[in-house]
């Protein structure tokens, strides 16, 4: 059903790196342990990166965005021309990613991977099979054929942005509609109801959030997809921005690229991902628990540990973005600092 470059393995983390790693934090001015996650962080880059100074100064971020048939259902607070005016608002520098990425010098690219645009937008790349995903409560959101394309799409802007030799990459993501698509994604891939997944997205209240669930358990029942295979899940509910980032995931790992992975929808495509390419696994970064219901679930089956809590709601990549600074101070941290014998400082002692 997907091209066979997405079941590729991913490269081993680098075990003499790793371990010259460790070596190396042993030996900073500093009691053991001092830095707490931020050794560990630097130790996993190390052997991720392959390098004995791990880095974290280039750090391209990628929005991927996506429209929703499911928005028929009345399962969001904002009308779907959302999309596209948020797309012009990236591209204009005026989203909080936008200006995110200014801050952080980091190059910002928005890929329209399957909104309902028709027309060609200035500062977007138009990679997509269709306008919006089919309605999943009624009929499959997409096809096999189109899901194989956003996967390509995914791949298409690693490719485009590993030619600025990246350390790291950020994807993001935007589409009316797609905390329903995302919940219902993750409660099939966890097995679990949508009660337990489903959150507020945008804002709905409590009547809307029972509706989403409603809606998400129904079309999982429609569709027979309850614990099914990855691909057979993204067909039925998935969106195609999601798609395409699960394909960038995976695209960026078998090219020995880290990613800094966002909030709710982002880490559900990472789960997704995952469950293709297990080997794509360790270089998955967390970067933030948001304030959506199911993203602690999300990240509990990815077995990670964010780096922040800020309750965070955005998306964009935002979450992953306000992280990064902290990925870089680690790595100066790692990089920068004095060994006891360099600093003439006396060790610990035996």
């Amino acid at each position: 059903m997907l091209p066979e470059w997405v079941y590729k393995k991913c490269p081993e983390i680098s075990a003499v790196h790793r371990e010259a790693a460790v070596a190396r934090q042993a030996q900073l001015t500093k009691p053991a342990g001092a830095l707490g996650r931020l050794e560990q962080l630097a130790i996993e880059l190390a052997g991720l990166q392959a390098t004995g100074q791990p880095r974290a100064a280039r750090v391209p971020i990628i929005v991927f965005a996506g429209d929703h048939g499911i928005v028929a259902q009345g399962v969001s607070a904002y009308p779907q021309e959302v999309t596209i005016a948020m797309m012009a608002n990236f591209a204009s520098g005026g989203a909080a990613i936008s200006v995110l990425a200014r801050d952080l010098g980091s190059s910002l690219e928005i890929v329209d991977a399957g909104t309902l645009a028709q027309e060609a937008m200035a500062g977007i790349v138009i990679d997509k099979p269709r306008s919006g995903t089919r309605d999943f409560s009624v009929e499959a959101a997409l096809t096999a054929a189109e899901l194989a394309f956003a996967f390509e799409a995914g791949q298409r802007a690693v490719a485009r942005a590993e030619a600025h030799q990246p350390d790291l990459l950020i994807f993001g993501e935007m589409g009316i509609g797609n905390t329903t698509t995302a919940a219902a994604i993750a409660a099939s891939l966890l097995g679990m109801s949508a009660e337990e997944v489903a959150g507020s997205g945008t804002g709905v209240d409590a009547a809307g959030r029972a509706h989403k669930a409603r809606v998400i358990d129904a079309a999982i029942a429609h569709h027979g997809i309850a614990s099914a295979p990855p691909e057979k899940i993204l067909c039925a509910v998935g969106g195609l921005e999601i798609a395409a980032i699960c394909g960038a995931i995976i695209a960026a790992a078998q090219r020995r690229i880290p990613v800094l992975i966002d909030g709710f929808i982002v880490s559900v495509a990472a789960l997704a991902a995952v469950r293709l390419n297990p080997s794509c696994q360790p270089f998955l970064l967390p970067s933030h628990q948001s304030a959506e219901q199911g993203h602690r679930l999300v990240l509990r089956a990815l077995n990670v540990q964010p780096l922040i809590s800020l309750d965070l709601r955005l998306g964009e990549g935002s979450g992953a973005a306000i992280a990064l600074p902290l990925v870089r101070l680690a790595c100066s941290l790692h990089n920068g600092m004095a060994t006891f014998a360099q600093a003439n400082v006396p060790d610990r002692p035996g």
